[in-house]
C-alpha cells in the first residue's frame, strides 16, 4: 500500500470546494488531518477510487512537528480566503491577475488563487507552500536593506535559530558534504547568483526565494582538524516580509526539496 510523503500530495486530488462533508472545515485541513492521522482518506466522498485503491484507508502516525505544522496551514489558507489579492500582490512586489498572484520563486513562476490552487514549475512540497502562505498574507513590503544577518540577528531569531540550525542549515550541509555540484546547481536551475566569499565563506551563492526575502547561504570546505560548515543568512528586514515562522519554513522547504531532488538524480550516493 503507498504512503503519501505530505499533506499536499492529498490535497492535489481533493475537490477544493471545502463542502466539509468530511467534517473538517476546509479541503487542506482534511488532506492535514488524513496525513497526521487524525481521519481517514475515505472519510471524503469525492475522494476518485483509483485513489482510495492506491493508498487504502491505513492512518499515518506523524510528530508533533508535523502536526502543529498542518494546524499553521490550515489558519494559513483560511486567512487567504479574506485576502484583497490585488492589493496584496501591489504590496508583496507580485502581478495580479483574473484572481491569481503571481510571484518569481527560485527563479520560475508560481501563481496561486484564494483557494490554494497553484500553477508552477518548481517542485512544491508542504513547507514551500506554506511558506508562500506566509508571504501572502504578512509581508509588509519593505524595502530591502541590504544587509545581511544570521536569523538569530532578527528581532524574534533567538528563540529559533537552534531548531533553524538543526531543520535547515545542518540538513544543507549534508546534502552539500555530498554532492558537490549543489551550488553550481543552485545558478543553474534556480537562477542563483554565485558572488565573492562573504563572511571569509569558500563559496557564496544568492537565492531569490521570494521578491522582498533573499537567502545568503555560504559554505566552508572542511580543513584539516575541522569539519565543513554551511550558514544562511537573510536580508535584515526579512521578519518584516516573511515573519520568524515563514523564514523557519522557508529554510526547512528549501532544504527539503535539494535534499529529495539530490536522492531522485541519483546524487549523494
Amino acid at each position: 500500500m503507498a504512503e503519501f510523503n505530505n499533506a499536499m500530495e492529498i490535497f492535489r486530488f481533493l475537490p477544493k470546494t471545502n463542502c466539509k462533508e468530511c467534517g473538517e472545515t476546509t479541503c487542506l485541513a482534511f488532506a492535514g488531518a488524513v496525513f497526521t492521522g487524525k481521519t481517514d482518506l475515505s472519510c471524503c466522498p469525492h475522494v476518485p477510487d483509483d485513489k482510495l485503491q492506491q493508498y487504502g484507508t491505513t492512518k499515518r502516525v506523524t510528530n508533533p512537528i508535523e502536526e502543529e505544522f498542518q494546524a499553521v496551514m490550515e489558519k494559513q489558507q483560511t486567512r487567504l480566503l479574506t485576502l484583497d489579492f490585488e492589493e496584496r500582490a501591489r504590496i508583496i512586489k507580485a502581478e495580479y491577475n483574473e484572481g491569481k498572484i503571481t510571484l518569481p520563486i527560485l527563479g520560475k513562476l508560481f501563481s496561486i488563487d484564494r483557494y490554494c490552487n497553484v500553477t508552477t514549475d518548481i517542485h512544491v512540497n508542504s513547507w514551500v507552500l506554506g511558506t508562500v502562505l506566509h508571504y501572502l498574507n504578512y509581508s509588509q513590503g519593505v524595502p530591502l536593506s541590504l544587509n545581511w544577518v544570521p536569523l538569530r540577528e532578527l528581532p524574534s531569531g533567538k528563540d529559533w535559530y537552534r531548531l533553524f540550525g538543526q531543520q535547515c542549515e545542518n540538513v544543507l550541509k549534508t546534502t552539500a558534504d555530498t554532492y558537490p555540484g549543489l551550488f553550481s546547481d543552485l545558478v543553474e536551475a534556480f537562477r542563483g547568483k554565485m558572488i565573492d566569499e562573504r563572511f571569509q565563506s569558500d563559496v557564496a551563492v544568492i537565492l531569490a526565494p521570494l521578491p522582498l526575502v533573499p537567502m545568503l547561504i555560504c559554505y566552508w570546505y572542511p580543513e584539516e582538524g575541522m569539519e565543513s560548515s554551511l550558514k544562511l543568512f537573510f536580508d535584515a528586514t526579512a521578519e518584516a516580509n516573511l515573519g520568524i515562522e515563514g523564514l523557519y519554513t522557508l529554510g526547512v522547504g528549501i532544504a527539503q526539496m535539494l535534499q529529495r531532488l539530490t536522492k531522485v538524480h541519483g546524487h549523494g550516493q
